[in-house]
Order: structure tokens, then C-alpha cells, then sequence
């Protein structure tokens, strides 16, 4: 066909989700691609996701489907508290979680705490979509550095926090700690919401049982719940945390109510039918989650979850 892209014209870039499982995308275009103090950084073209922000090998986040992410992440935990006013971001370089937070009536500071300034720098100028602004925004102040030693230190204290992490290996795994997620509770206000990732409970669940053992630990409301991510190639395991807030005490007119007195617009996902389908467990995540599992301490590491750069290249062939 005149004009058709070949296969000799496209690059395939693979992500291993374990040893025997893993997706490929298209490259249609390399965008941008930085080298950081921490990692490595790219943005790239793909016609089914749009623009897709790729760290050390891992797909994190594209334009078209940021919603199945960071909505979830975001607004199940806000919609039940009373009123979120000031949040906390730990990662979300992309800006799609602050964004999320600033949709929010009375949100009055979202504070970003990445410890990478380069992955901010690469969203400003590639990921518009996503951020939509967000970084411009005088509610959102930026802190660049260590969150596991901001959090530890801080005096502040925040209605929400968003942990928007990378995956559990290397230094990650000490923000997936009981001793991490003590010092986030001691941060929050009475009442307050958690919010993190825990991994897929298809191809990563021995990590998942024991991230939920840890956040069980500390807070004594946790609420595990499951969102397809199609960039993320599968079943994803979020969770929410509180002393004493529970989403899943709310009705689904309760939550519509809620999302139409506070003036939430442009949710492409979030709404109160939703908010109970991610609460609601099938079988085989109950018995995952119900297994007992040992709590991470500081220190400890996840044998299941590995750093990319330590697994042989997968290579992606096209047909001929």
C-alpha cells in the first residue's frame, strides 16, 4: 500500500511482566528520551495510546488511557471523604493524579512530591493530555527529592494521599513498607484517605499479598479494589486506607449525588456504579488477599518483582 508505515519503518518495544508473560507496543515515533541521575525516560508515538511515557522499560502512562489509572487512584478515595483540601502526590511526575486532585471544589494546595525532576520536565513539554495544565496550576507546589524522608519529617498534615509509584524493586520497595506507610497515617488528618497501587494480582501475586499485609498493618480501614489498565497489559490492584473513612459504606446514589453536589466533570470512568464494581472482589482476589502474607519491613525486598535491566532483552519480531 502507497504511503503504509512497513515493518521495517517500525520499532517494537516489549515490557516484561514476569518471566513468561509481557505485551509490546508500536514505536511509531521517539518523541523525546532522557537519561536522569535515576533512570531512563522516553516519550514515544503510539496510534492506539497516543503519547506514552516509558521509564527503565516499564509502560507508565499514555494520553488516551490515563483515565483507567489515575480516576480510580484519585476520586474513590476523595468521594468518600467530606471534603478533601489539601493533598499530597508521592511520584506522579506525569501530573495526571494532581490534575485529578485539582478537579476537586475546595482543594486548596496539591503538593507533588517527585524525586525526579527530569520525568516533570519531560511531561511539561510532551504529556499536555495528561497534565492538562496542571503544573501551572498556583494550588500545586512542587517539592523535588527523597518522599520517604520528606514524609518522615514533615510537619504538615494532608486530607489525601496519592502514592502514584513506580514498581516495588530497589530503592522502591522501601515506599511500600509498614514503616513507610506509618509515617503517610501520621501525616494524614483524622479521617483521612490513602491511595496506592499494589500490583497485578495475575502475574505479580505473592508482592501484592504482601503490600496489602503491610497497609493492613497500619490502618485499620483498607480497601483493595481492581481496575483494568490497557497500558498496563492487565488486571491492576489498587487499594484505599484510612483511620476511620470507608468507601465502601456509600451507596452508588450516595456517590452520584456526591460527584453532582461537588461539580466533578470530565470523568470518563468514575461514577457510583463503578465505585462499587472496583470494590467488589472476584473469587480468586479473595482468596489472594485472604491468604496470610508477611508484612515488608525496611529492608526486606520482593523476590517476585525484578528490575527490568536484570531480565534477558525481550526481542519482538515482526512477521514476515
Amino acid at each position: 500500500m502507497s504511503g503504509a508505515l512497513t515493518a521495517q519503518a517500525t520499532r517494537y518495544v516489549a515490557e516484561r511482566l514476569n518471566a513468561d508473560f509481557g505485551f509490546y507496543l508500536s514505536d511509531r515515533r521517539l518523541l523525546a528520551e532522557r537519561q536522569s541521575a535515576w533512570q531512563h525516560i522516553e516519550v514515544f508515538d503510539n496510534p492506539q495510546f497516543g503519547r506514552v511515557m516509558r521509564i527503565d522499560g516499564c509502560f507508565m502512562t499514555s494520553e488516551r488511557d490515563e483515565f483507567f489509572y489515575h480516576e480510580p487512584m484519585v476520586h474513590l478515595p476523595a468521594i468518600a471523604h467530606p471534603g478533601v483540601r489539601r493533598a499530597l502526590v508521592v511520584g506522579g511526575g506525569d501530573g495526571g493524579a494532581a490534575e485529578e486532585l485539582l478537579k476537586l471544589p475546595g482543594i486548596e494546595q496539591v503538593v507533588l512530591a517527585e524525586l525526579d525532576g527530569e520525568v516533570i520536565a519531560m511531561a511539561r513539554d510532551w504529556l499536555g493530555q495528561i497534565h492538562r495544565g496542571a503544573f501551572d496550576d498556583p494550588r500545586l507546589e512542587v517539592r523535588l527529592g527523597d518522599a520517604r524522608a520528606f514524609i518522615g519529617q514533615t510537619e504538615e498534615r494532608f486530607d489525601q494521599i496519592v502514592l502514584d509509584l513506580t514498581d516495588p524493586f530497589g530503592p522502591a520497595v522501601e515506599l511500600y513498607t509498614v514503616e513507610f506507610y506509618a509515617a503517610c497515617r501520621r501525616a494524614l488528618n483524622p479521617g483521612g484517605v490513602l491511595s496506592l497501587h499494589l500490583g497485578s494480582p495475575v502475574h505479580l501475586p505473592e508482592s501484592l499479598g504482601r503490600i496489602a499485609a503491610s497497609v493492613r498493618a497500619v490502618f485499620p480501614i483498607f480497601r483493595p479494589y481492581l481496575q483494568y489498565v490497557p497500558l498496563y497489559g492487565t488486571l491492576w490492584c489498587m487499594g484505599m486506607a484510612s483511620d476511620s473513612t470507608d468507601p465502601a459504606r456509600l451507596s452508588a446514589d450516595e456517590v452520584d449525588a456526591r460527584i453532582a453536589a461537588r461539580g466533578l466533570g470530565d470523568l470518563q470512568l468514575y461514577n457510583g456504579a463503578v465505585h462499587h464494581a472496583l470494590l467488589a472482589q472476584p473469587n480468586f482476589a479473595r482468596a489472594l488477599l485472604d491468604r496470610p502474607a508477611l508484612p515488608l519491613h525496611s529492608g526486606d525486598v520482593l523476590e517476585e518483582v525484578r528490575d527490568p535491566a536484570e531480565l534477558p532483552e525481550v526481542v519482538v519480531s515482526a512477521a514476515a
